[in-house]
């Protein structure tokens, strides 16, 4: 498992990541939780190539507002 990032914030039904470095998952990559329970899949990746934002487009019931400041991770 490679670590993402944090969700920084929810905007327009997504959840917004930011990663800690250049390294990004690829459109279509699954994202899971601490708890290995899948969150969503990577829609976009945009902002700075130094610190990309990546857009998580989330699977049903997932509740967004509770993502905010939890960690993220590619499976």
């Amino acid at each position: 498992m490679r670590r993402v990032g944090d969700v920084v914030r929810v905007a327009q039904g997504l959840a917004v990541v930011r990663s800690p470095d250049d390294a990004h998952p690829a459109t279509g990559a699954d994202v899971v939780d601490e708890q290995l329970s899948t969150v969503g899949s990577v829609v976009d990746v945009f902002g700075p190539v130094e610190r990309p934002y990546v857009a998580v487009s989330p699977v049903d019931g997932v509740h967004l507002p509770g993502l905010v400041g939890a960690t993220l991770y590619e499976r």
